[in-house]
């Protein structure tokens, strides 16, 4: 599978750098900005997988 059969467009050429509430240990989220309504997290070990996507008020 490629990456755009996971990832949506808007997101597959963001970019991603590590969450300041990741782990030290592997266990890392990333997180990209950009997006007026949305805050999309992803797995580091999946970058190609889905994304979690939040408002700003959550």
């Amino acid at each position: 599978m490629s990456r755009e059969d996971h990832m949506p467009t808007a997101f597959a050429e963001a970019v991603w750098r590590a969450s300041s509430y990741s782990g030290g240990q592997g266990n890392r989220v990333e997180v990209t900005y950009g997006f007026a309504a949305a805050l999309p997290v992803r797995d580091s070990k999946l970058p190609a997988g889905s994304a979690l996507i939040f408002s700003h008020n959550a």
